[in-house]
């Protein structure tokens, strides 16, 4: 099988790249390599026979013809986006203009191919989206998000996602679009961009700075390691009922003062501070503007249906998370030259 991989130098969509050629997929990487993806998150496939790269935005849709009409994949799995949401509150163009009308160009360049090839019944539009689209839920632990909890999104990264997920289902509903849908938590893991939660945690803890956390520190979130998520994601392709949605999670919820304590407490056995331990330099900074509350998923869909769950905790997940980041320092290092990166965004709201 051959699969069509948007957004494959980022940070989910390379971990989608590097699993699916390790288990004998040809895969086309489909990347417009804006601030957030880096091809050295695919170097070790780069060099297989079952891998291509296209250097091509989604936005442009006679690119986007091209590229099926070169490549002729058998399914599509579209993770390009714009994903991060204190980026989204300073500037929501990007956000509508990519994860809207990127995904609407996407959708129409794989109906005209579907549609091209006869309509095969094994062609499949793999959309990729998050839990955030669902909004906020209250503190009762007993309530999780299902697939068909009403969305509700509070930022303009989750209303766009939001959008794009409607889109996904409209094209289902009235072309006939061989569709799957699925919203996962929290990723982290190896190759996470350094400016989200994790990897801005593990890197100021090293450099000595403060380790900013948003208000109290109690807003929840559910934690999924990378690696699972892209196993997942390729379950759902490769066994999924047509036109079904899922929503993946990790089954570790934990506040987000709980996740960087935690991050702490592994760094100082890891790499120990020459004195003083590192929660030492937690510091509670003002709260991003509409924080959403909390985040939790009912993984009881896929478990049952598709028999998957996660394989770490978020312990272990992030212990081989810290552990990847000390052993790659030429990577990260490199990535905190770009814009926007160690700065606080998301507060001109």
């Amino acid at each position: 099988m051959k699969l069509l991989v948007t957004g494959g130098a980022g940070f989910i969509g390379s971990a989608v790249v590097r699993l699916a050629v390790a288990r004998g997929y040809d895969v086309v990487n489909l990347d417009a390599l804006t601030y957030a993806a880096c091809l050295d998150n695919v170097a070790s496939v780069a060099d297989s026979a079952t891998y291509a790269f296209e250097h091509v935005d989604i936005c442009d849709r006679p690119a986007l013809g091209r590229v099926f009409s070169t490549h002729k994949p058998d399914a599509v799995m579209h993770l390009a986006a714009e994903s991060h949401v204190d980026r989204s509150i300073d500037g929501p163009g990007d956000f509508i203009e990519t994860n809207i009308t990127g995904t609407y160009n996407m959708l129409e360049a794989a109906r005209a191919y579907w549609v091209a090839q006869g309509k095969p019944s094994g062609f499949r539009f793999h959309h990729i989206s998050t839990d955030e689209v669902f909004g906020s839920l209250p503190a009762d632990p007993s309530v999780k998000f299902t697939e068909d909890t009403p969305y509700d999104p509070r930022s303009p990264y989750s209303a766009s996602k939001a959008s794009s997920d409607h889109l996904v289902r409209a094209w289902a509903e009235t072309y006939g679009l061989p569709v799957l849908l699925t919203n996962c938590s929290n990723n982290y893991g190896p190759f996470h961009f350094p400016e989200k939660l994790v990897p801005v945690i593990i890197l100021n803890a090293l450099a000595g700075k403060p380790l900013p956390i948003y208000g109290d520190g109690s807003n929840v979130r559910d934690w999924l390691y990378v690696e699972d998520h892209a196993d997942a994601l390729l379950t759902v392709l490769e066994t999924a009922a047509l036109n079904r949605s899922y929503n993946i999670g990790g089954e570790n919820e934990r506040t987000n003062l709980e996740l960087v304590q935690t991050l702490c407490a592994i760094l100082d056995d890891l790499r120990p501070r020459a004195s003083g331990r590192y929660a030492d330099q937690i510091t509670f900074v003002t709260d991003r503007p509409g924080h959403d509350a909390r985040y939790a998923i009912d993984p009881s869909r896929i478990r049952e249906e598709l028999g998957w769950r996660p394989s770490v905790t978020v312990e272990e997940g992030l212990r081989k998370t810290v552990q990847w980041y000390l052993d790659n320092e030429d990577w990260w290092r490199a990535l905190q030259e770009r814009q926007g990166v160690g700065q606080r965004l998301g507060v001109n709201a």
